[in-house]
């Protein structure tokens, strides 16, 4: 059993999972327990989802770690995520974007809205918007970086359009089981890669 933030994310550095150096040192600071039920602290540092109520999870730490290498994060990003839950994620982006740097977040479930605004309080570089992630942001487009917190069937085109010259979204694409996809928006247009990482997230509400 883990019982410390610190050895989760020793754990996920010892599974070779994380192996990002600015990663590592920004989930360390991220503690998860603050960002769970107190009903399931016990659970907190236990690498897999937890429910947060509205019928959503909290991602497994590993696959924070994933997605969140996959795209690269960079100090100064504008960043865009789909799917606040209860602003774990976020947290750690805007560790890694730093104080010069930005971080929008959906949420589509209301009563996650004001949980995910009151945990990210502290975080002067998150905004945590209500609305369907699937349209995006586009008040703050184009973006650096999206994270997509949610399965979809093909890849939302306003998330695409979205993506800035240079930028990278991560996205889990397919039905049922979905594969974890790397987009990067080149001068050509997009490359797309398949990670090899199968999941399963909850899925878009498409239009």
């Amino acid at each position: 059993m883990l019982e410390s933030n610190e050895e989760l994310v020793n754990y996920l550095k010892n599974k070779e999972v994380l192996t990002d150096s600015k990663l590592e040192k920004a989930m360390k600071k991220v503690d998860r327990k603050e960002f769970i039920p107190e009903r399931y602290g016990k659970s907190a540092y236990m690498d897999k989802p937890l429910p947060i109520g509205g019928n959503q999870t909290i991602s497994a730490p590993h696959m924070v770690a994933i997605m969140t290498e996959a795209l690269e994060v960079q100090e100064g990003d504008n960043v865009l995520e789909i799917g606040a839950g209860s602003g774990y994620q976020a947290a750690v982006l805007a560790e890694l974007v730093g104080s010069n740097g930005q971080v929008h977040t959906i949420e589509l479930v209301e009563e996650l809205v004001k949980k995910a605004s009151d945990a990210l309080s502290k975080y002067e570089n998150v905004e945590v918007h209500h609305g369907n992630g699937y349209f995006g942001y586009r008040a703050a487009a184009p973006f650096n970086r999206i994270l997509v917190a949610c399965g979809a069937r093909e890849v939302p085109l306003p998330l695409k359009e979205q993506v800035g010259e240079g930028g990278k979204m991560v996205i889990p694409v397919g039905r049922g089981v979905q594969m974890l996809t790397l987009i990067e928006r080149t001068s050509d247009g997009f490359e797309e890669k398949d990670l090899g990482c199968p999941c399963r997230f909850v899925p878009f509400v498409e239009p």
